[in-house]
């Protein structure tokens, strides 16, 4: 199932719509100058994919605090020790609760040093709890700045690392970047070069344009369009949006900032004596300077809102156990029926499908808590063989699943389909058909596959006069026809 994110509308009035599984994949960089309507086109985007996937933004200037009473974001106020942060992250990333990390008020040494911490918490989660987030970094260039500053060293490093870890390895942790940034120039070139789609907001400087019009393939003659885009608008391209790139109007929001546009208004009409005597009078009893600081927030707060953000159902004996019953096992079968459809399943790995897995299950409200990963793994060997289905034979075809069972998982599928073909006297798989059904392309790999089992005393190979394969099944009496090694997947 495809979910596609409304973002605004294309030059021609089509819908200009983010395939977010794609995004999820390839990952997303937003440039414009102060003005040109990024933080807009980010809280679009994040309104859109709310109820789709989990999300965690990295706010600088407390923008975003706002998706907190709609869509129930957790603020997190990055004023605790950097022990309550990681804490905070990894209890992120475990209940799938989608927070704000609020880093208003504290300097900038403070918040690349909470930004890198935070970040760090998400990517060194446990493998379990690697479900699909779409993290959102705003003001990218002040946690992965190109060159070193007047900030402290020591926090550029850690943010700089956690940064380039997100875009750089953050794909397989399920971790989908999406960075804002008001100049190209100011941005880390490693942090930059991992993302596949852009949208290219207004700005001015020859060598901003000029970098933007090269990542999106445009002439040079054409950099000055990104001189004359109004706000709000964005050239866009990337496999998760289009091929070729276009302009595209953000839409609107549901939320607002805090901040927001200056507006106008008329000066108060004061005599210039009276403002004088306003300005310099002196100070009253008790009167002080004003400074902006961030509340203090314990570690126990944030982890009680993260664990109401997401409570737990109460338990009830005497109802039914739904994730047991035959509503569960026929969702399950869907769900695992259109993760089949894609053809690039069968080439992609455990870890990554197993995400998509989830995803699915949770648009097709699937009752009950998801399978676990090794439930995964083998119901996936065995549909990439094709062999879910039992033949006419079910005493055999059971006995040859207790006898894959002491097969490692991934390899269960493999014997399967061998298994089939014996149990029903059809032709042995060519290694085209079996490197299908492990996942990979290789035929090397497939005749390695057939090694390893032959060395272990499941099976047997042997070659007849005309070069074709027999397998025999020792355990379980059978033999495949001879078949051609070479043959396609469909044959």
């Amino acid at each position: 199932m495809t979910v596609g994110v409304d973002i605004g509308a294309k030059t021609g009035g089509q819908r200009a719509i983010f395939d977010l599984e794609e995004l999820l994949a390839t990952r997303l960089l937003v440039q414009g100058n102060s003005g040109s309507g990024k933080s807009h086109l980010l809280r679009r985007l994040l309104e859109q994919s709310a109820p789709w996937v989990q999300q965690c933004v990295i706010d600088p200037e407390g923008d975003f605090v706002t998706l907190a009473d709609r869509h129930g974001h957790v603020v997190v106020d990055a004023a605790g020790s950097e022990r309550d942060l990681a804490l905070i992250a990894q209890r992120v990333r475990q209940h799938r609760v989608s927070v704000v990390v609020n880093l208003e008020g504290l300097d900038v040494d403070r918040q690349m040093r909470a930004a890198g911490v935070f970040l760090n918490g998400l990517f060194d989660a446990e493998r379990d709890h690697w479900y699909p987030m779409l993290v959102v970094v705003d003001e990218a260039q002040l946690f992965a700045p190109a060159a070193s500053g007047d900030a402290d060293e020591e926090a550029r490093r850690v943010s700089l690392a956690a940064m380039t870890n997100l875009m750089c390895r953050g794909r397989k942790r399920g971790l989908a970047g999406v960075i804002a940034t008001q100049r190209l120039a100011k941005l880390a070139k490693n942090v930059a070069a991992e993302a596949s789609n852009f949208l290219m907001g207004r700005t001015f400087l020859d060598i901003d344009m000029a970098r933007a019009a090269d990542l999106l393939g445009m002439e040079r003659r054409q950099a000055e369009t990104f001189r004359n885009l109004d706000r709000g608008t964005f050239v866009a391209l990337g496999p998760a949006i289009g091929r070729k790139p276009e302009p595209v109007k953000i839409g609107g929001v549901e939320t607002a900032g805090r901040g927001g546009s200056p507006k106008l208004l008329p000066l108060p009409d004061k005599p210039a004596e009276d403002a004088a005597e306003l300005i310099f009078r002196p100070a009253a009893p008790g009167e002080t300077v004003q400074r902006r600081e961030a509340a203090p927030v314990s570690t126990a707060d944030i982890l009680g809102q993260l664990a109401r953000a997401r409570p737990e159902p109460a338990p009830e004996p005497e109802a039914p156990d739904l994730f047991a019953g035959a509503e569960r096992e026929a969702a399950l079968d869907a769900v695992m029926a259109s993760l089949m459809d894609d053809p690039d399943t069968a080439f992609q790995t455990v870890s990554v499908l197993y995400q998509d897995f989830l995803v699915r299950c949770r648009i097709a409200r699937v009752p009950g808590d998801p399978p676990d990963l090794p439930w995964f793994r083998a119901r996936i060997a065995t549909a990439r063989a094709g062999v879910d289905d039992k033949p006419a034979d079910e005493s055999g075809w059971e006995q040859a699943q207790l006898v894959a069972s002491a097969l490692p998982e991934d390899i269960r599928g493999v014997f399967l389909l061998v298994a089939r073909a014996a149990l029903t006297k059809a032709p042995c798989p060519g290694d085209l058909a079996i490197a299908r059904a492990y996942g990979t392309r290789s035929t090397g790999r497939a005749r390695r596959l057939l090694a390893y089992m032959e060395e272990r005393g499941f099976l047997l190979c042997a070659t007849d006069l005309r070069g074709n394969r027999i397998v025999s099944l020792p355990d379980l009496g059978w033999q495949t026809a001879p078949g051609n090694p070479e043959a396609t997947a469909a044959e």
